[in-house]
């Protein structure tokens, strides 16, 4: 494992025009909601959005209510924004007495029961996308699944890694110099990832009827009507217990030293029996409960702030895409939906996020190990449950407890030098302004969007969901007012017919039956 951030400081500091060329992509989830009451619609996705399992940009997640919006990659944070917006705009025009709940933690929810798990129809890939959710659904129950979430996909182009490559000299081919940037990037993600979840974290209460059933949770009341619980300085809830963790991997000991390393330990848990799972045969509708007895069933499955990726080619499992190719882009999931923009990201937090990342590139970034995994860890479960308390410390690489706003100025100040850089290739100081604005956060907790949610529910007297129904219905308002061009309309209406007939197409050609197709699919596991 080399280190080369002197390398890539180097080249992005003597011709910044690398970072306008990088791309991103936002996978941006929504619930649907009823308009009037705020609970989770029953209904089936709406057949003018198109086909599920075959649109590339509207589909569902782990409920057929969770919509899904895929933003193609680009180089323009503009372009990123206006995708996002044409598929809101779009997707309000055909929603009966329905709106996006734009905020993470859920709505109104009725139990297990009242969280219905998405549909992709009868061929062999769509039962398979089905029966991974009836999976999740026994393993970890239905609530969690329903929590919605930013994925924030980031990729450099390939000219720079070749640039960087070709500067080190180094005997590595160019593909697995491009692989190690990307690991050395995501270790030193892990180490701050807690600065992130600080400065977008906007779920730090929840609906009561989220945790009703749940007597451990460590949540308090809100107001005297007891609708909402939540915690006085948390700042992400889904980031914690209550959201996107697993006490079953726990145990699962994923490391970012070795690429080789991360495929073996996510193979060995997706092909090795996990006892306490064998108990999961059939769901009450008589559908198979799971995809495997294994601690995963699929890649998918490993829940993580942040994780390396390569597009897979067709049928193909995400390690072994991996495996032939490297690390192609990374993909950041702990951004929590920002219910005070529209579209529940806006282009500050995409300049913030690429900042970010871009540091973590540039600084050295020590190798794993069960200490820095320790730390990494308590952090994390400090800032999502007390985040925003007063005089709050965070372990220090060296083990050392540190104040908060002093641990994020190296990483802050690394972030205004990649900020000036911007600057200086293209006259645009709105990346500086960006880290002004964290650093303003930073040192005042009070400015931040958990609380800002904390305190517009005890200033307007609302709970949870009502104030983030008040946002929802305001930005449907917008979605439908907003012009949308007659060939955007066009456009996406052809895309989403061509979508159905494509899984027409699927299904009728499907030619062996789902045992088999799902035996080929995991026998390529056997090859990494």
């Amino acid at each position: 494992m080399s280190n080369h951030a002197a390398i890539f400081r180097q080249v992005l500091e003597t011709d910044p025009q690398w970072l306008e060329q990088v791309r991103r992509g936002v996978e941006k989830e929504s619930l649907r909601v009823t308009a009037d009451q705020a609970t989770l619609a029953q209904t089936p996705h709406p057949k003018g959005l198109g086909s599920t399992l075959t649109h590339s940009a509207i589909t569902t997640d782990y409920s057929e209510a969770l919509l899904e919006f895929i933003t193609p990659a680009s180089h323009s944070i503009a372009e990123t924004e206006q995708a996002l917006a044409d598929l809101h705009r779009f997707t309000a025009r055909h929603l009966d007495q329905e709106l996006l709940w734009n905020a993470s933690m859920p709505c109104i929810v009725n139990g297990d029961a009242g969280i219905p798990i998405a549909e992709f129809g009868t061929s062999n890939v769509g039962q398979m996308k089905r029966i991974y959710r009836n999976g999740l659904s026994v393993r970890y129950g239905r609530k969690m699944q329903a929590i919605a979430g930013i994925h924030y996909n980031f990729s450099l182009p390939e000219s720079f890694w070749a640039a960087a490559h070709d500067l080190a000299g180094t005997a590595h081919d160019a593909q697995a110099f491009q692989t190690e940037g990307y690991l050395a990037l995501i270790r030193n993600f892990f180490s701050r990832v807690w600065m992130l979840m600080y400065l977008l974290g906007a779920s730090p209460a929840v609906c009561a009827s989220f945790i009703q059933g749940n007597k451990h949770h460590p949540l308090e009341p809100m107001g005297e009507d007891h609708h909402s619980f939540f915690l006085p300085h948390a700042t992400t809830l889904r980031m914690g217990d209550l959201g996107y963790t697993s006490n079953a991997q726990a145990g699962m000991d994923v490391c970012y030293n070795d690429l080789d390393q991360y495929i073996s330990t996510l193979r060995d848990a997706i092909l090795t029996p996990h006892p306490a799972y064998g108990q999961f045969d059939l769901m009450q509708n008589g559908e198979r409960a799971q995809l495997n007895t294994s601690l995963l069933q699929i890649e998918n499955e490993y829940y993580s702030p942040i994780r390396p990726k390569r597009v897979t080619q067709s049928g193909e499992a995400p390690v072994v895409a991996l495996a032939r190719k490297g690390i192609e882009y990374v993909e950041v999931r702990c951004v929590d939906i920002n219910p005070f923009t529209p579209f529940g990201i806006d282009t500050d937090t995409m300049r913030l996020i690429d900042l970010f990342l871009i540091a973590c590139l540039i600084d050295d970034s020590p190798p794993c190990d069960a200490d820095g995994q320790r730390q990494n860890k308590t952090n994390l479960q400090r800032m999502v449950n007390r985040g925003r308390e007063p005089g709050l410390t965070l372990l220090s690489r060296d083990g050392v407890e540190t104040p908060r706003e002093v641990l994020a100025e190296p990483i802050l100040d690394r972030m205004d030098e990649v900020a000036k850089w911007y600057h200086s290739g293209t006259g645009n100081t709105d990346y500086e302004q960006v880290v002004a604005q964290a650093r303003a956060h930073i040192a005042d907790p009070s400015l931040t969007l958990s609380a800002r949610v904390l305190d517009e529910m005890t200033t307007n007297n609302q709970s949870f969901w009502q104030l983030a129904l008040r946002y929802s219905r305001e930005w449907h308002q917008q979605h439908l007012a907003a012009p949308l061009a007659d060939a955007t309309w066009g456009a996406m209406t052809d895309d989403a017919a061509i979508s159905l007939e494509r899984q027409q197409e699927i299904e009728s050609h499907d030619n062996q039956s789902f045992d088999t197709y799902l035996s080929q699919f995991y026998e390529q596991y056997q090859s990494v």
